[in-house]
């Protein structure tokens, strides 16, 4: 019997061998091969991911961004966002190279520095930015959605993509300047069939520059009163 499962083990080796040559396992951010202990992105990556710390910063770069124009109950970001660098290329394989078990874990350690932030405990549900379901069909899933899955999970709140419905497929923010950036979305979004009157929710992107889809998506929520409305996104543009 010993001799059998020391076989099986060998054999077992040797697959898992063979897979890691067909379909090496590789870091998300920088792509070096992964160690058998790392999980996504390798440890050299997560200690230089670039965090704010604006958790529990009242008035931090990313509120101010809002103040004079809206005012949700706390605005935070998990990390800077900055050209050529390690958030991203993790953000690029995200969006655009079907990455989706890096949403979930990006999202999850995300959740895990908010559970210990004052301004965001007790958050009773999180909301993705929903994507157009053209895009979504064409693109096969939304990262907001997946970094809001791994978020709750950490929180211990509920995932709601139902609360929230995009109603215009607009184009692309990324090269319209701030103004432009509001025109596009100021009407995109609408309240969902669902509500959670009295909670409190998270509302989540992947990056954020102006601000303007987060307070389009904020203000079609807070069309159900009595909810108070915390925005965070993976990384921010701002410093």
């Amino acid at each position: 019997m010993c001799k059998l499962q020391l076989s099986l083990q060998i054999m077992l080796a040797h697959a898992n061998a063979f897979i890691d040559l067909l379909f090496p396992r590789l870091c998300q951010a920088c792509c070096r091969h992964l160690l058998k202990h790392e999980r996504v992105i390798c440890q050299r990556c997560q200690i230089r991911l670039p965090r704010t710390a604006f958790h529990d910063l009242i008035g931090n770069p990313v509120e101010q961004l809002f103040f004079g124009r809206y005012q949700p109950a706390a605005v935070t970001s998990f990390l800077y966002f900055t050209k050529a660098g390690v958030v991203q290329q993790a953000l690029h394989n995200l969006k655009y190279n079907g990455a989706r078990e890096l949403g979930h874990y990006l999202g999850k350690c995300f959740g895990e520095e908010l559970k210990s932030s004052r301004r965001f405990s007790a958050i009773d549900a999180v909301v993705p930015v929903p994507l157009h379901w053209k895009k979504q069909r064409l693109r096969g899933y939304n990262q907001s959605e997946l970094l809001a899955r791994g978020l709750a999970e950490a929180l211990g709140a509920e995932t709601r993509p139902d609360l929230l419905v995009r109603g215009v497929n607009t184009t692309t923010q990324t090269k319209k300047g701030r103004l432009e950036r509001w025109e596009n979305v100021a009407e995109a979004f609408l309240p969902g069939k669902a509500s959670l009157p009295g909670r409190k929710l998270l509302l989540v992107d992947d990056v954020l520059t102006t601000g303007a889809t987060l307070e389009a998506c904020a203000r079609a929520l807070e069309q159900v009163s009595g909810q108070a409305v915390y925005l965070a996104t993976l990384a921010c543009a701002v410093r």
